[in-house]
């Protein structure tokens, strides 16, 4: 009798550690709310924080797909109430893609892809524009190749670092390119992955290691983690063993790879997860309020928080969201320092 209390106590134990292991690797929704809905269609989101204001940049139009799809910059001081800020437009073509970044010398940097009405010549061109404030923004330049979507850039050592993948007929590829000003872009690596239509990729740096999160859309269509020590011209890629997409990253101070993506198991949903770039891990932290028609998020760690911007249809049509997220402890995600804490065993929920 005393044997079979003595296993029941140490059975119970066991259980709570587990339990409290568990739940201590789920990130926590602080709020999620609609920012933006004006139009009858919106979507492709990103987010940065600049002069003690935020931006936030999206497509909008009458549908997912449209010709009348401009980019709209609406800001915040304090997260709660928005405005516009900015609008572009193109006659010529569908605006798509927003992307949002700070220089090295402290301008912002809004990037994009147009969708040409007249596709004689070409039928994609990637274009950048650049803001002192945010609110005036330049000319137009038109960054990368022609038919190929330079998806997102990001800063590092002075040099701005993309990857832009074929919009043509198959076999697509992806190429890496560099830029000394965010205006001419040059090929560092003219065919880096040709197999299973890689495309939307979002790159973070760890010193001087980068780190790269790709979608598939192939056969094979596994997102991929790579690596890449300076010059950046050979990486080694590792496959997540789950599908995503429209993915964005980012690299906290304590070393975790944060990361936004639309999963599909069990329906198409906006959620944040953690990257493992050596063992090539994604697990999924916390669903936001989503589906549908969603996904293509912001990222930004401010104030001990996680700010993210997103775009969702699962209250109807396709509307702008800021989500606050309490993301887990540290320790909590991939620790050897005990059994139970470990994410090999507890609470490892890659998504399928």
């Amino acid at each position: 009798m005393l044997r079979y209390l003595y296993r029941s106590l140490i059975g119970l134990a066991c259980s709570l550690v587990l339990a409290n292991a568990a739940s201590a690797q789920v990130a926590k929704l602080v709020e999620s709310k609609r920012i933006w809905d004006a139009a009858p269609h919106n979507a492709f989101t990103d987010l940065v924080r600049f002069r003690d204001r935020w931006f936030c940049v999206f497509r909008e139009g009458q549908g997912h797909v449209s010709p009348d799809g401009a980019l709209r910059v609406i800001t915040s001081t304090d997260g709660e109430r928005w405005e516009s800020a900015a609008i572009i437009r193109s006659p010529h073509s569908d605006l798509r893609d927003a992307k949002i970044t700070i220089t090295p010398d402290n301008r912002l940097m809004l990037c994009g892809a147009e969708a040409l009405h007249d596709k004689s010549v070409k039928s994609h061109q990637s274009l950048a524009w650049f803001s002192e404030d945010g609110f005036k923004w330049g000319e137009r330049h038109e960054i990368g190749d022609a038919d190929n979507w330079l998806w997102r850039v990001t800063w590092h050592g002075g040099k701005a670092f993309g990857i832009g993948y074929d919009c043509g007929p198959e076999p697509r590829h992806v190429r890496l390119y560099s830029s000394e000003d965010g205006k001419r872009f040059e090929k560092l690596v003219p065919s880096l992955l040709a197999e299973n239509y890689p495309n939307e990729t979002s790159i973070v740096f760890d010193g001087d290691r980068a780190v790269c999160l790709l979608r598939r859309d192939g056969k094979a269509n596994g997102g991929l983690v790579g690596t890449a020590q300076p010059p950046y011209t050979t990486w080694q890629w590792k496959d997540l063993g789950v599908r995503i997409g429209g993915p964005h990253m980012i690299r906290l101070d304590d070393g975790r790879y944060i990361a936004a993506v639309r999963l599909y198991d069990g329906g198409a949903r906006t959620s944040i997860c953690q990257i493992d770039p050596e063992s090539a891990k994604l697990t999924e932290l916390l669903k936001l309020p989503s589906g549908g028609d969603t996904s293509y998020a912001g990222l930004v760690m401010h104030d001990g928080s996680l700010w993210v911007s997103y775009y969702s249809s699962h209250e109807g049509k396709t509307n702008i969201y800021l989500a606050k997220v309490e993301l887990p402890a540290a320790p909590a995600i991939g620790s050897r320092r005990g059994a139970f804490a470990d994410n090999d065993l507890v609470a490892n929920r890659p998504a399928r």
